[in-house]
């Protein structure tokens, strides 16, 4: 062995107290997927297809007046009524099949995917879920993972749903038809052309709902158990319910905000341009830019903020209402 191989393996090398370290990070990381609880899949697509479908209406007049916000300048209310002026009450369910189906997928996902990589995170750096003083990077880390997968999955029906509200020839569509027709006239792969946009959304999503819903919940739990003698009369039945409500409505506005720029992207991605193709991640970020720079990005946020704070307070309540029927503990009790 040469000497300069020799000092490189003696220097680089871990130590044996490192590799074990190592080993038994991974092996606690790997152990966790055995331990895989189908729940957190069935509580995650309950609560998303649910909280999803019933706000679809809102979904298609935010899309409305992102994608045309010169025809649609006046707020939420006066766009409504415009949209149903012009296209009638039938048009406010348009994409109700792929939202709830796309997001009953996504959900399950996504709640599921975070649930089970929190330990495998906290494994791999060193420590466990409950303990371990690197668990808010653990939620993180978790959190940007189940937002990946879940835009991959999401990312079909997406599209297909934007080209339903926004294009003249999808309107009478639904997912079962609405989709196939896509795929035909422009490939599978597509479907998939605003992954990026998609990402830009999700990623941010995910970590502004599910770590904020953790974290507050976590806060308030430890809040009535340090005031348990003032605050008795709420009841245990009771302190769940203002827990989870109050987490959740925290949550849906670090969503909104974090998500409103990857919302806006999204929408523009799946908008064609007079060529008729889609344009790239770069472009679209660009034209958004161009069009008054950074506060345009927030288009439509009035709308989202009520159609973002309505799916995901009524989303994370029912998901805590599922887990505990299902047998598992509310958020933030672990």
């Amino acid at each position: 062995m040469k000497i300069t191989t020799f000092l490189a393996y003696t220097l680089l090398a871990p130590s044996p107290l490192e590799a074990s370290q190592t080993v038994g990070a991974a092996g606690a990381a790997l152990g966790s997927l055995k331990s895989i609880d189908y729940r957190f899949f069935v509580a995650g697509g309950t609560c998303a297809a649910i909280s999803h479908g019933i706000t679809t209406p809102i979904d298609v007049v935010k899309t409305r007046i992102q994608a045309e916000p010169k025809k649609y300048d006046q707020g939420l209310y006066d766009s409504a009524l415009k949209i149903l002026k012009s296209d009638g009450p039938g048009v406010l369910a348009g994409g109700l099949g792929p939202t709830v189906v796309g997001y009953g997928i996504e959900g399950a996902m996504k709640f599921g995917v975070y649930e089970v990589a929190k330990p495998i995170f906290a494994g791999l750096l060193g420590g466990d879920i409950i303990t371990a003083n690197n668990k808010a990077l653990a939620f993180l880390l978790a959190s940007m993972f189940a937002g990946a997968v879940a835009a991959i999955i999401l990312c079909p029906m997406e599209s297909t749903r934007i080209r339903i509200v926004t294009d003249p020839d999808y309107a009478n569509k639904g997912l079962l038809t609405g989709l196939p027709k896509l795929v035909a006239e422009e490939g599978l792969l597509s479907t998939f052309g605003g992954i990026w946009a998609m990402l830009s959304k999700q990623v941010p999503y995910t970590f502004g709902k599910q770590v904020t819903f953790d974290v507050f919940a976590g806060l308030l739990y430890a809040f009535f158990s340090q005031h348990g003698e003032a605050l008795s009369w709420i009841g245990e039945s009771s302190e769940k319910w203002v827990v989870s409500v109050v987490a959740a409505f925290t949550a849906s506005l670090f969503a909104c905000i974090f998500s409103q720029p990857g919302d806006m992207i999204l929408t523009e991605t799946y908008r064609r341009d007079e060529s008729g193709k889609q344009k790239s991640f770069p472009g679209v970020v660009g034209k958004i830019y161009s069009q008054g720079g950074f506060p345009q990005f927030f288009t439509g946020t009035g709308a989202r903020i009520v159609h973002v704070g309505l799916i995901i307070t009524s989303q994370l309540v029912i998901y805590d209402i599922v887990k505990q029927l299902l047998g598992l503990p509310a958020t933030g009790t672990h």
